[in-house]
């Protein structure tokens, strides 16, 4: 490829809107375009980056049995209605209605079109195990898509579907899965990347994991623990409390609280900790707008996605009206009276002396005992788990919470599709069964951008040999010179009848600005044709990544690039 014909600008200057680094990367590099909120097209550096992906994904998914397919983009409304979630999930899934007034939905995820493919196909138990995956567009209205590409509404994916028999073999194949997700990221340049426990989500199923890229501009929290290396993301990390009780139990005192509303403000006017306080949270159905009363302890947070999946409903923060029955800022669980779904965090559990509201404006009480006060009380884990928390592996205090950008996840999903969608087998003794689900995840354009988050420097990307655009830069200085025209033109045609990918900056625009563009672009070698090289009877040849460094016979010029492309091809095989 000539750069003088390729398609797409770059720029010297950051774009004020681009808050990561890879997104003006790729911004300024001429990578995308912006066209909506979180929708971009591609030019063809980064086409060609995402098509190198892709085909590392294919052959790792070939080499675990997996098959091919293609579902669509546009599905009917009653698939999604068969398996529930077209009234479960909320405006991400984009709904409407054909010149027919049928009603259809955007692909977000193919879980049930996955299912609708291969339902008559497995009625058999000795059809078992098969997978099925595919690289397709999908689209999630997304409220606030980020960072480029990290975050957007349309995107290409790599879902994979996986059917069993047996929980056993479920999890034989899971594992296998993961040992492949775990040598995709290294072949595209990603050995950073952890895998971590996760929760479900719209997916279902009880075992998930994540694979997470650990930055700061990542979006997710990652709960790590420094001593024995136990990882989930917040969303799915058990909270761990050691809970302590004072030896004498204060009694239950009703306490003039003015215009004191915050768990702070509380504390800080009775002159106690905030650990020593009982807080409520209130949330509101989505289906009925019923109120729901969390109780935890004063100085930890709600974990919402906990709370959601205990309820097995959607849920949004409270308007507290004066006709609900609640006083906001003085919430407490001790003679709470009014039709509310009421919850304890274990936080709470054998606790006393503790601070509440006392539902009375402008009160509070001390001495809340939660064994004496509110017996019937029962106690589940809704709460964050915190930098310095208790490991739920080990026991330890050393947790540290980390920032994460997910590129990649895998769900046991069971039997809640096939359930849903009455897909069955039979088995071999003559019963009928429904298979048991995987699901395996990866997004293309996301690991392109977390691959160029992590491998930059000031002045552009450093692309892994293996998803390169192109393996070699070639760099004609002065082409208005006719010899190094010339020289250049033959290295060129040399270099691609040995097989390499070449863009060649054939332009006439100073060293500056080709060098500029070179450092955009991030080709991994670049070679140098230029009058003071030529001058000497050399050609230079450097590594993006300042590794590499030579001055090498212009007669064997071609044949050492071709050898520094392999060398660093063998260094990224895994």
């Amino acid at each position: 490829m000539k750069l003088s014909k390729l398609v797409g600008d770059r720029f010297r200057e950051r774009p004020g809107d681009c808050v990561v680094d890879s997104h003006a990367i790729m911004i300024r590099g001429g990578y995308m375009k912006y066209v909506a909120n979180g929708i971009f097209s591609s030019y063809m550096p980064l086409k060609r980056i995402t098509r190198k992906i892709e085909q590392i994904i294919r052959e790792e998914m070939d080499a675990i049995d997996g098959q091919e397919v293609q579902f669509p983009v546009v599905m009917p409304a009653a698939l999604w209605q068969e398996s529930g979630r077209y009234e479960s999930i909320g405006r991400e899934l984009v709904r409407f209605s054909d010149r027919n007034d049928s009603p259809l939905v955007l692909g977000m995820t193919h879980e049930e079109a996955a299912v609708q493919l291969v339902r008559e196909y497995g009625q058999s138990y000795m059809k078992y195990p098969f997978m099925i995956y595919q690289i397709q567009t999908k689209f999630r209205d997304e409220a606030r898509p980020r960072a480029g590409l990290i975050r957007v509404r349309e995107f290409t994916m790599k879902d994979a579907y996986s059917f069993h028999t047996s929980q056993e073999d479920l999890e034989e194949y899971y594992a296998r899965c993961f040992k492949a997700y775990e040598r995709i990221y290294k072949r595209a340049g990603l050995p950073e990347v952890i895998s971590v426990a996760s929760d479900s989500g719209m997916m279902g199923g009880n075992i998930s994991h994540e694979f997470m890229l650990l930055t700061p501009i990542g979006e997710d929290s990652i709960a790590i623990c420094g001593e024995c290396g136990y990882r989930a993301n917040m969303e799915a990390a058990e909270s761990v409390v050691r809970n302590q009780k004072d030896e004498v139990s204060q009694e239950l005192t009703l306490v003039h609280t003015p215009d004191i509303h915050t768990i702070e403000d509380v504390c800080r006017f009775l002159g106690t900790d905030e650990k020593t306080s009982c807080k409520a949270v209130v949330y509101q159905r989505n289906s009925d707008d019923k109120y729901i009363v969390l109780f935890i302890r004063g100085d930890l947070e709600v974990n919402e996605t906990k709370l959601t999946n205990y309820l097995g409903c959607e849920i949004y923060p409270a308007v507290i009206t004066e006709e609900c029955g609640l006083n906001a800022g003085y919430i407490g669980p001790y003679h709470l009276d009014g039709d509310f779904i009421v919850l304890y965090d274990r936080s709470l559990e054998g606790t006393n002396n503790l601070s509440c509201g006392a539902n009375i404006p402008e009160y509070h009480y001390t001495g809340l005992d939660m064994e004496r006060d509110l017996a019937e009380a029962e106690y589940h884990d809704f709460a964050k788990i915190q930098e310095g928390g208790i490991c739920p592996h080990c026991g330890k205090p050393a947790i540290s919470i980390s920032r994460g950008i997910e590129v990649g996840n895998i769900f046991q999903l069971g039997t809640k599709y096939t359930k849903s969608m009455d897909m069955t087998y039979t088995d071999k003794d003559g019963s009928v069964q429904n298979p048991i689900m995987g699901c395996y995840g990866i997004g293309v354009g996301r690991l392109a951008a977390a691959v160029c988050e992590t491998h930059h420097d000031d002045f552009g990307p450093i692309w892994p040999m293996s998803i390169a655009p192109w393996q070699v830069h070639l760099c004609a200085v002065r082409t208005d010179n006719p010899d190094i025209r010339s020289y250049a033109d033959k290295l060129y045609e040399e270099l691609q009848s040995r097989g390499l990918e070449v863009i060649y900056d054939d332009r006439s625009v100073s060293a500056g600005v080709m060098f500029s563009d070179a450092d955009l672009l991030g080709v991994p070698v670049r070679a140098v044709v230029s009058p003071r090289n030529m001058k000497q009877g050399q050609v230079e040849i450097v590594s993006r990544d300042k590794s590499i460094s030579l001055n090498v016979p212009m007669e064997s010029a071609a044949e050492r690039v071709q050898q520094v492309v392999s060398d660093l091809k063998k260094q990224s095989d895994i």
